[in-house]
């Protein structure tokens, strides 16, 4: 069994609780957060101890693994106190604000001998595993163009109750959703080579309203196009046109073939606990038997295409 010790008691934070108290071979025997009231409610319904201060939490001697699930400037302190006191460390994705920022954390997993991992769920969804595996197998023809789409009618959302959402430093809807798209076309297509992009925002000090951006990526050109704070429903997509038939990933975890034509085709729209399978990755990789985890690389990586992003003014950039 290993005890497991929760760093942020927000949404995210619940959802990896619920996981861990769910899973076999964990359980929740800790958790931290600056908001006593939240910690006390996390604390009572899990009926672990509780601490405000993280530093406390990574010393306590009966957690196995630490989950960091605040927000993204605080990850590389947490994560390198929790490996130094020789935790093993899942962390909420975007690795850290910065590429710069997040190298510090791939620098400190690489001279542990702790598992770490990044919480990226596409590795674990099954319609972009399936959408992956479609794409590899040649079922659409030769890929010729990836776009992603994203549309937020308000930001944050409605459930998003986080003021550090909203700041430019580490909030806004690119990191926090775009890092998940950008992962899944690495995941398909090998690393993003090149972008260009031009970004406008809300103010001086915060998010992004609009993203108008192409990248390229194995031998293919794709576009990002991203908009805020508007009339028009939610979307989050990521399209793959090929010489045969174009693939699409909607909602998430909807997998939908040549979508908006006649011969449209809902393929895969199975909904999992990825974060229960990420659990098991992670526990067969604690007993020796090997897990399917995203690496702090990996996810430093995204992030690197992410900063390039932010800075490229319509210049193209080399990643």
């Amino acid at each position: 069994m290993y005890d497991a010790g929760i760093v942020g008691c927000g949404v995210i934070g619940n959802r990896l609780a619920e996981s861990f108290a769910d899973h076999e071979e964990t359980a929740v025997s800790a958790a931290c957060d600056v908001d006593e009231a939240k910690l006390s409610d996390f604390a009572e319904e899990y009926d672990c101890e509780a601490y405000t201060d993280y530093r406390n939490l990574v010393q306590d001697e009966t957690i196995d693994i630490v989950y960091v699930g605040v927000p993204p400037t605080h990850h590389p302190e947490i994560v390198t106190a929790a490996l130094d006191a020789g935790k093993h460390v899942l962390c909420e994705k975007p690795i850290a604000e910065t590429a710069e920022r997040g190298r510090e954390m791939v620098e400190a997993a690489q001279s542990s001998d702790r598992v770490t991992a990044i919480n990226l769920p596409f590795r674990y969804t099954p319609g972009f595993v399936e959408m992956r595996e479609r794409i590899a197998e040649g079922d659409i023809g030769d890929p010729k163009r990836v776009t992603l789409d994203f549309r937020f009618p308000r930001w944050p959302r409605e459930w998003q109750d986080v003021e550090w959402l909203t700041s430019r430093e580490q909030g806004g809807p690119l990191r926090e959703v775009g890092t998940h798209f950008l992962f899944g076309v690495q995941e398909i297509f090998g690393p993003i080579e090149t972008v260009s992009a031009r970004v406008s925002y809300r103010g001086p000090d915060l998010y992004e309203e609009s993203v108008a951006g192409h990248f390229s990526v194995g031998g293919l050109s794709g576009t990002i196009d991203l908009v805020t704070d508007h009339e028009q429903e939610e979307e989050n997509s990521i399209t793959v046109l090929g010489s045969e038939s174009k693939l699409s990933l909607l909602e998430w975890y909807r997998l939908v073939e040549n979508r908006g034509e006649d011969d449209e085709a809902v393929l895969n729209e199975t909904r999992e606990q990825t974060t229960l399978t990420l659990i098991d990755e992670f526990v067969g990789e604690l007993d020796g038997e090997g897990g399917d985890l995203v690496s702090f690389e990996e996810a430093n990586r995204v992030q690197r295409v992410l900063d390039a992003i932010f800075a490229s003014e319509g210049e193209t950039l080399r990643i």
